[in-house]
């Protein structure tokens, strides 16, 4: 035994041994050596050697608050010493509650009817079927780079490889290539030139894999896995209107971009002035509790008429969490601070960008903000080796950002949106000397 090393550090061995003996092998972590997080607190996350660490990812955007939010904490314990489960087939004060929330700050007046699951795979699930109920068609659109979740139905919408891992795809599933201005095929740099290839090929979509009678289309407003992809501004307006002319739905996905998150609006597509026929919702909902949420018309909801339920969807421990989570949100203004807070972030971001070439672009919209890194400017290689290593560097920094992107090679930043001023700073600084090392990687 190493007695040099503190008894902590045993600890993080015995964690990490027991993941290899115990776990899927398929639960990858980040880091060449997993990180063994023991307590959080706001924005600090703290490892089982009991080093602290900034915390500018929020579990994949979904600590949306900060870690043990004292108002969330306090109302999940009044919760479960009074009332711990039902399932679906009865009704709780706080699942009506997060109804009539949710329907308060979704875009437009006509999304009023909630089902509540436990993730955003099970939310797309429900709309997706609810969709195919309503329009007794079966055909749905996704995009390529998207991601929506780990179920069957949802790996087959996922656009990328190494999130599909029974190959092939559930029937009735098809991809449009994704809204990337940054990977335009075009590659003019005339953004209304892109916008239009993007729809034009939607549009072709439809009418050559499809039989003409999509029943849906589906999209993240700002993909998240793919590496937090901003469309051009007009998309999702043409989107929109082309799949209705087709009699089809338009699915909003606000998994991660939903809340605030990308400032000045609750949701992203309202920054396109988009109302959705359906809505999925997720992550920061409930500041890391499990809920999903798909929220909906009244007449589309009413086009469900057979028996259904979720055994956890809507727990009472979960809807306390979640209606306490979006009282904070209102309380706080959660929009405003993330495009206060954001633009204070994508400031230090861009700066960065002039440092240091590889940093391909600088894109995202609030507190939902990401690095392309490639290995040329020119070309735009994906510069896969070099975001691991910027990856590793800012974890020896004390920071925790996430990654994405098809090739690995996208940092993904997406705080909790009551991280402050100074905190936000202090990630720059940190990041900034992860950069200066990463930057020593051939």
């Amino acid at each position: 035994m190493d007695h040099g090393r503190p008894e902590s550090h045993h600890q993080d061995e015995d964690l990490r041994e027991a993941q290899r003996q115990h776990l899927f092998p398929c639960v990858t972590t980040y880091y060449r050596e997993p990180l063994v997080i023991a307590r959080a607190s706001g924005r600090t996350v703290i490892d089982a050697e009991g080093r602290e660490y900034l915390d500018f990812f929020g579990g994949i955007l979904t600590v949306s608050l900060g870690h043990c939010q004292p108002e969330v904490v306090s109302r999940v314990q009044e919760q479960v010493a009074r009332l711990g489960h039902t399932s679906t087939l009865y009704v709780t004060e706080p699942q009506i509650n997060v109804a009539r929330m949710l329907s308060e700050i979704a875009p437009g007046d006509a999304l009023t009817r909630c089902f509540f699951t436990n993730s955003g795979s099970e939310a797309v699930e429900t709309a997706v079927m609810t969709a195919r109920l309503h329009t007794g068609r079966h055909d749905v659109i996704a995009l390529r780079h998207g991601y929506s979740g780990r179920t069957t139905l949802t790996t087959s919408l996922n656009g990328q490889a190494p999130w599909r891992p029974l190959g092939g795809s559930a029937t009735g599933i098809h991809h449009a290539a994704s809204p990337y201005p940054y990977r335009c095929p075009l590659d003019t740099g005339d953004v209304q030139a892109c916008e239009d290839y993007f729809i034009r090929d939607l549009q072709d979509v439809i009418e050559t894999v499809t039989n003409g009678k999509p029943a849906a289309f589906l999209a993240e407003t700002i993909q998240g896995v793919g590496g937090f992809i901003v469309p051009p501004p007009g998309y999702f307006r043409r989107a929109a209107e082309l799949i209705r002319s087709h009699g089809g739905l338009f699915i909003c996905d606000e998994v991660q971009a939903g809340f605030g998150r990308t400032g000045s609006r609750w949701f992203g597509i309202e920054h396109w002035g988009v109302e959705p026929d359906i809505m999925v919702m997720a992550k920061g909902i409930a500041n890391g509790f499990p809920v999903g949420a798909t929220i909906t018309t009244r007449a589309i909801a009413s086009s469900w008429t057979g028996k259904t339920l979720s055994t956890f969807g809507g727990n009472p421990i979960s809807m306390a969490a979640a209606e306490a989570t979006i009282e904070t949100m209102r309380r706080e203004d959660t929009p405003s601070r993330s495009a206060i807070r954001g633009a204070q972030l994508r400031s230090g971001l861009d700066a960065l960008a002039a440092e240091f070439p590889w940093i391909g672009e600088v894109r995202g919209m609030g507190l939902m903000q990401a690095l392309e890194i490639v290995e040329d400017p020119k070309t735009k290689k994906p510069g896969t080796a070099r975001a691991t290593a910027l990856m590793e560097a800012a974890r020896e920094e004390g920071l925790l950002v996430g990654l994405g992107g098809l090739h690995g090679h996208i940092i993904r930043i997406g705080p909790p949106m009551l991280i402050t001023e100074a905190e936000v700073a202090s990630g720059l600084e940190r990041l900034a000397a992860a950069c200066r090392k990463a930057d020593k990687v051939a």
